[in-house]
This record gives structure tokens, C-alpha cells and sequence, in this order.
């Protein structure tokens, strides 16, 4: 009777696995646990480690985070108005130098992204790696925008863009002061 049973080009010797468990049994649930491994590794080969750069890729993601961040301004209050709206396009074409119907189909692509989101983990971590801290300002300044577009901040607005600025490392400082310059710019 052969004691070795071959898993991933490897001789396991079961000759040392007690009767009751059955070598046989043991070596298929060895070959499924290495299947299983094995399948796991083409998982993450495939969706979760970095594929080959595509800067043009790369570029619309970061603006498809940035816009969701600013559609997650807007509607946090449930009270979406056509002002803010109006800002999102805005800022998302003075940001990313688009015209005004690539910015709304921009703002659509993104409201659908966020609504399929659980999180801002997607869309922050995106811009921690794209963005460097004046590009990360810029943003923070745009959701201060979005947020008084109305003629009013709402206390979840603020703390959306609080939450979104510490998630991208904006300074406190910084956060504080992007504030005064709308919120002064609409007086």
C-alpha cells in the first residue's frame, strides 16, 4: 500500500496519521484545502494586487473619488438642492479642466459608486495614493463649497468633510481655515 499521496508536487507521507482518520480521507481534504489555497492566491493575483499602471486609469479614478466625496456632501443632509448640484460640476470642472456634460456624467458615475459603498475607505485611501496635500486641499475646499452652496451648513455636512479631511491627512489647520475662505467668500 503506498503511505505518500502527492499535493502540489510535494510527497506527503501519511503513514503517521492514525488509522481512525483515514489516510485517504485526510489526503483528499489536504488536496482541497491546497485547492482552496490556490484559489485564493489567483483571488488576490487578480483583483487586489497592483495591475500595471494605466495613468489615464489611474486619473479617472482619483476624479471619480474626489466627485464622490463631494456627492457624499450633498446629500448627507437629505436635502439635495440644484445649487449644490451646480458646485459639484463646477468645482469638478475648474479640479480636472472637463466640460460641463464629461463633469455631470462624472457626478452620475459617482453618485452610483457611492451608493454602492459601504464606506469612504474606497475613495480616500484612492486619493492618499493619487493626490499629494495641495491636490487633497483643493478637495476639502470644493466639499466646503458643495456644503454652503445652499446658503446653509448642516451640522452632517461638516462632519463629512471633518471625517473625509482626517481620513486624507489634511491638517486640522488647514480644514479650519478652507472653512473660513468659502463660508467668507459667500458673505
Amino acid at each position: 500500500m503506498n503511505e505518500n499521496v502527492r499535493l502540489n508536487n510535494t510527497d506527503c507521507d501519511t503513514s503517521q496519521l492514525p488509522i481512525e482518520w483515514g489516510r485517504a480521507s485526510m489526503a483528499r481534504a489536504a488536496t482541497g484545502l491546497l485547492s482552496m489555497l490556490d484559489k485564493i492566491q489567483a483571488f488576490y493575483n487578480r483583483l487586489i494586487q497592483p495591475q500595471a499602471e494605466d495613468p489615464v486609469q489611474d486619473e479617472h479614478k482619483l476624479r471619480l473619488a474626489a466627485t464622490a466625496l463631494m456627492v457624499e456632501v450633498m446629500r448627507v443632509d437629505d436635502h439635495k438642492s440644484e445649487q449644490e448640484v451646480d458646485a459639484i460640476i463646477q468645482a469638478s470642472m475648474s479640479k480636472f479642466g472637463i466640460e460641463h456634460q464629461e463633469a455631470d456624467e462624472l457626478l452620475q458615475l459617482a453618485s452610483a459608486e457611492l451608493h454602492d459603498s459601504t464606506d469612504y475607505h474606497q475613495f480616500t485611501s484612492l486619493i492618499n495614493r493619487g493626490y499629494d496635500l495641495p491636490h487633497k486641499l483643493d478637495i476639502v475646499e470644493f466639499m466646503w463649497q458643495v456644503a454652503y452652496a445652499d446658503g446653509q451648513l448642516d451640522m452632517y455636512e461638516e462632519h463629512v468633510i471633518r471625517k473625509v479631511a482626517d481620513l486624507i491627512y489634511v491638517p486640522h489647520a488647514d480644514f479650519i481655515r478652507l472653512k473660513e475662505k468659502v463660508r467668507n467668500g459667500l458673505i
